[in-house]
């Protein structure tokens, strides 16, 4: 019997108590075996470019101002299925053991957010209202996706730079819905259950509070939102945003916390760009998982609206993870977060914000 799978599936690692997507569509993206770090290739037609709009799956949404046919230019902000998914929304949702391990179908989504027309500009040389289109859009793909009973969680993500994750230039997030809630959200879940329970405040509130007293590794902070070099930073220059009031999800923003967030990320980002010289970059959005779910466990989804609070990390590529991370799950961070906040703080973030049509 071949062992050779057609189709996703994840498989649970009972060892380090984590899942793996085993995506066998992903293998045959034309950069499937290449080394990470390769350049960027800008020769061939890019599929995210307006008038290229067959060259990706058809669109799941898309915001055209000013009319026009789906599939087709016009748009200024484009989502549409990404052409070798991790996961597949397809199917029914199955689990079983595989002698000692268990398996999950590779039923899911994946999604790519097209950030707007202009191949060359990234989140903060838009406008601010182009950013607010990309941020308001991913909300509105995190509250659908969550509509299905058949995903635990979404998340929400961007790779910027080739070294970082991303294949192709064209600036864009992805969107990808899961069975399952991966380990690094359910160990913060377990966090800050923890935590409420023992003192019936958030803990990410407690450590907002005293960031914002301390103030020596804020980078950025407006009336709504605060961004800062996190106490135990893995990294050089990561960077944690969250709201400054309590929400557990991205779901309960505003269209002001919306605009909020779009202005705090132009400025993060621009200063990553302008004192870094131009880092690859990764950011996540964590969210709260899928409480559209059937819970196994009422009683503990029943406190998440207190005690879990929605947050983005973002973390540059200045270092590479080696056999001591690998090995021990330790992270080497050779910049202490008050060096690195200090350092942000000082940088004029530039960027454009125009407001030509397509910015």
């Amino acid at each position: 019997m071949s062992n050779i799978i057609s189709r996703s599936e994840l498989r649970h690692d009972p060892i380090q108590k984590r899942w793996v997507i085993i995506a066998a569509d992903r293998s045959r993206r034309p950069d499937g075996f290449a080394r990470p770090g390769r350049a960027e290739e800008d020769s061939a037609p890019c599929p995210f470019c307006p008038g290229n709009e067959e060259m990706t799956p058809p669109e799941v949404v898309a915001l055209r101002e000013g009319g026009g046919e789906p599939n087709g230019p016009g748009w200024s902000v484009r989502v549409v299925s990404n052409k070798y998914p991790a996961l597949r929304i397809e199917g029914e949702l199955t689990r079983r053991g595989v002698g000692m391990y268990d398996q999950v179908s590779g039923v899911g989504a994946h999604e790519v957010l097209i950030e707007s027309p202009d191949h060359g500009r990234t989140v903060d040389e838009l406008s601010l209202e182009q950013c607010s289109l990309i941020y308001s859009t991913l909300q509105e793909r995190l509250i659908d996706l969550m509509r299905d009973e058949r995903f635990k969680y979404v998340l929400l993500f961007k790779n910027h730079g080739a070294s970082a994750g991303a294949t192709l230039p064209h600036p864009h997030h992805q969107v990808i819905a899961t069975p399952v809630t991966p380990k690094t959200v359910a160990s913060e879940l377990n966090s800050a259950r923890l935590h409420y329970l023992g003192k019936e405040r958030c803990l990410f509130c407690d450590i907002i509070a005293q960031e914002t007293e301390g103030g020596e590794r804020i980078v950025s902070m407006t009336d709504r939102f605060i961004a800062f070099a996190p106490y135990a930073s893995r990294s050089p220059f990561e960077l944690f945003v969250a709201p400054r009031f309590h929400q557990h999800s991205l779901t309960e923003a505003s269209p002001d916390d919306i605009r909020g967030l779009a202005e705090i990320m132009k400025d993060l980002l621009g200063r990553i760009r302008a004192g870094l010289d131009g880092t690859p970059y990764n950011y996540v959005i964590h969210n709260a998982p899928n409480t559209e779910t059937k819970p196994r466990r009422p009683s503990y989804w029943a406190t998440i609206r207190h005690d879990y609070h929605w947050h983005i990390e973002i973390v540059p590529r200045t270092t590479q993870t080696a056999g001591f991370e690998w090995g021990t799950g330790f992270y080497i961070n050779p910049t202490p977060p008050e060096e690195a906040a200090e350092y942000l703080r000082g940088i004029d973030p530039g960027g454009s914000d125009s407001d030509e049509e397509g910015a």
